[in-house]
């Protein structure tokens, strides 16, 4: 690890010198590529000198106390070597994480897909509980929201909606929110006062750049309607609305959120790569398979992966056992303590996984 540490602050310091270089400057492209790189860099050998600095602290207590007879001082330089320690032991665990491969997704954009699973209008009714969830966390990180197709029931339901959240490290943060979310209270339409299951299914994606999925136009069908619903005259009234078919996969995508047809067809031409590339993503993790047990159910749809029980106030991810009795905050988009959580699992699994290896 610490051979990897030098070389990292060895090319640390070969971009500061790049970074001053006229050639380098003048070269926007280039220039924001190092910085970039620094600023990746930059957390790492922070963190290293932060341990260095430990480690020489332990060092010269220990010297001193050798030599120092002083009852009050040896007690100073005790408490000093036991602080450098604890700082060390902390600056290793937090080293170890940052060498960890990285998500090359991590910084992107993703697009969320909603749909309403087993349990008829109260599975619809979760479907949009789980969308404002969403928004309000979104709200709470500064991301925006785009809504990209949208279909209700006559409840206020959503059957199926798409959405995309613009902000940085939302895939990051987003990701472990793919599969099928469940639900068990009493439905407004139920009138016995039973409760019922319901379920959701969840699908986060990221963003796809045209440089990451080439797609041939020839492949894509495009077909224009009249948009139904809510958005006033002008929306309902011309054939803004697009339905995009994929034929080689036979994904469907219709948007009808923009007033602009061209602006719809573009919206759906970024769902269909993201669909494209996470259809990707999982064939090369179903090819490592030890990757894929390694991940803390990261894109399996069909993995239960959380119940939201009302009666009991309750919250519960089944992928790394945790229970939180504060259902209200978390359907008001307080995500943060479970997102935290898988990711520390996340990474505990990466970390045993290159320790066994």
């Amino acid at each position: 690890m610490f051979d990897k540490l030098e070389e990292l602050v060895r090319r640390y310091e070969e971009i500061q010198n790049e970074l001053n270089e006229p050639a380098v400057v003048n070269d926007m492209a280039r220039y924001r590529q190092l910085m970039k790189e620094q600023n990746d860099l930059g957390v790492v050998v922070d963190k290293y000198n932060e341990y260095k600095s430990a480690a020489a602290t332990i060092d010269e207590s220990l010297e001193m106390l050798e030599s120092e007879s002083d009852e009050e001082m040896r007690d100073m330089l005790k408490a000093e070597l036991s602080a450098a320690r604890d700082d060390k032991e902390r600056c290793e665990k937090e080293l170890k994480i940052l060498l960890l491969p990285k998500d090359p997704n991590d910084e992107k954009n993703v697009f969320v897909e909603i749909r309403a699973g087993a349990g008829g209008d109260e599975a619809a009714l979760f479907a949009s509980d789980l969308f404002r969830m969403y928004s309000k966390y979104a709200d709470t990180m500064r991301w925006k929201i785009e809504m990209v197709s949208l279909n209700e029931n006559g409840l206020g339901g959503f059957k199926e909606c798409v959405f995309m959240v613009n902000g940085q490290g939302a895939y990051s943060r987003l990701k472990y929110e793919s599969g099928v979310h469940r639900v068990q209270r009493i439905p407004v339409t139920e009138s016995g006062g039973r409760i019922h299951t319901s379920t959701a299914t969840v699908a986060i994606m990221p963003e796809a750049e045209e440089v990451d999925v080439k797609l041939d136009m020839n492949d894509c069908k495009f077909d224009v309607f009249r948009a139904s619903g809510n958005g006033g005259q002008c929306v309902n009234t011309t054939d803004s609305a697009v339905r995009l078919t994929h034929i080689p996969t036979g994904i469907v995508i219709s948007c009808q959120d923009e007033k602009s047809q061209l602006k719809n067809r573009d919206k759906a031409l970024k769902v269909l790569r993201a669909k494209l590339y996470e259809l990707e993503m999982e064939k090369a993790a179903n090819a490592e398979a030890d990757l894929r047990r390694s991940q803390v159910g990261t894109g399996d749809r069909s993995e239960k992966i959380r119940t939201y029980n009302f009666p009991q106030s309750r919250c519960t991810d089944h992928r790394i056992k945790l229970t939180l009795y504060t259902l209200d905050d978390v359907m008001n988009g307080d995500l943060n303590e479970l997102i935290d959580a898988l990711t520390g699992a996340d990474q505990a699994a990466k970390l045993l996984k290159m320790s066994e290896s």
